[in-house]
């Protein structure tokens, strides 16, 4: 396995590393003054420049209007983006759309790619995806409420679901719910539907407040009821009793993206500490970072942030060589280590600014209130950590239940 960088890789890097230095980082200031909302007209000025390098919607192949990176090489790209938090969505690859886009290329029908697939890749329209509930346990997704029955020639979907992201000013959800309630085998029980967000019965019942912010757009987690919403058959995503199937095959390449998503954070956070270590004096002619303990930190930062790296970059290759089922047990490995070396890379870096780590004039008091949540959606840490110490124990003959 051969994990240095590709000529076209190194390109790819440069590229995007320029745009954020100079278009992106400039921006955030203010963006964490004004919020994502009130920011939009200039952010959508910006995505417009992002489709002139080459690099709009990266993970798309080239004849869907994407810029044809394998997931190897969007890993790369990938962590250059998440050095800021609207890196992905200036590029048209931040969740949930990245994951939509991958599913409706995948099992979406002919109409669904042109009425859904084709605008949500050209930047036209965003989409959500509505799956957790809040009366039910995420860790179990196919234990949950909603429903959806057939009545004529429509789907009727009455259920309730929230951290449901960017569901404010998405044109379509994709909704997952139960349609074979009576089916033995519980993965078979649930379907994915499309619900545009205009349909009746579709509403938003607001923004979630997360560690004291609603967020607005995009940057925002919305609670959703479905009463009585009626879609066509026609809207269903793949087969019935797909849901869980389908959510497995988005949640796969979608770990990868989040994990080196969370390593552009860690390079940027510990960029910051950096900087700040070599530039702050904690007495005449004495740098911050003439201090041993501030040297640890940047020590163990660095080689975590590398391990990190070369674990998800090895996820990322057996996905491509073997297929995700081929690489579960590496998937759920990087699921809770990168998570929690980003923790602990962002908490030294505000410890070493000491007071102006805790204010917004960097991106590190955001990112430590909002990147809680790594250690707990797409699968909680305790549920990976399980699953991989089963699969390890059954290899000396423990008989432990899947």
């Amino acid at each position: 396995m051969d994990f240095s960088e590709s000529d076209k890789v190194t390109a790819i890097r440069k590229t995007v590393r320029e745009f954020m230095q100079k278009q992106v980082f400039p921006l955030e200031p203010e963006l964490r003054r004004k919020g994502f909302p009130a920011m939009l007209p200039v952010l959508k000025e910006t995505r417009q420049r992002a489709k002139e390098t080459g690099l709009w919607a990266a993970h798309i192949p080239e004849e869907h209007g994407g810029a044809g990176l394998s997931l190897l090489e969007f890993a790369h790209m990938s962590e250059e983006l998440g050095k800021s938090p609207v890196g992905h969505y200036l590029f048209n690859c931040q969740a949930p759309d990245v994951g939509n886009m991958e599913i409706l290329m995948e099992l979406g029908t002919p109409e669904q790619k042109e009425r859904w697939l084709k605008p949500l890749i050209r930047g036209d329209i965003r989409s959500c995806f509505t799956m957790t509930e809040p009366e039910y346990a995420g860790s179990n997704p196919v234990w949950m409420g909603t429903t959806a029955r057939k009545e004529g020639d429509e789907w009727v979907i009455r259920g309730h679901k929230w951290f449901s992201t960017a569901a404010e000013g998405s044109a379509f959800a994709i909704c997952m719910a139960v349609t074979n309630p009576d089916v033995p085998e519980a993965h078979q029980r649930a379907s994915m539907i499309i619900v545009p967000t205009g349909t009746p019965g579709f509403e938003i019942i607001g923004n979630l407040s997360i560690m004291g912010d609603r967020g607005g757009d995009w940057a925002s987690h919305g609670e959703v009821s479905y009463q009585d919403a009626r879609v066509p058959l026609s809207n269903l995503l793949g087969g019935e009793g797909m849901g869980f199937t389908i959510a497995q095959l988005r949640l796969g390449p979608g770990r990868i993206h989040h994990c080196m998503r969370w390593i552009g954070i860690c390079e940027r956070a510990l960029d910051i500490l950096c900087r700040h270590a070599a530039t702050r004096e904690i007495a005449p002619g004495k740098p911050l970072g003439t201090k041993q303990m501030v040297q640890q930190w940047i020590a163990e930062s660095r080689a975590e942030i590398h391990a990190a790296r070369l674990m998800v970059l090895h996820a990322a290759w057996k996905i491509e060589n073997g297929g995700t089922y081929a690489a579960r047990e590496e998937i759920s490995l990087i699921k809770f280590t990168v998570a929690r070396t980003m923790q602990r890379v962002i908490d030294r870096a505000i410890q070493g600014l000491g007071g102006l780590g805790m204010t917004d004039d960097t991106p590190l008091a955001f990112w430590w209130a909002h990147e809680r949540a790594a250690r707990i959606y797409d699968g909680a840490d305790e549920v990976h950590i399980e699953v991989v110490a089963k699969r390890i124990l059954r290899n000396y003959g423990l008989k432990v239940a899947r």
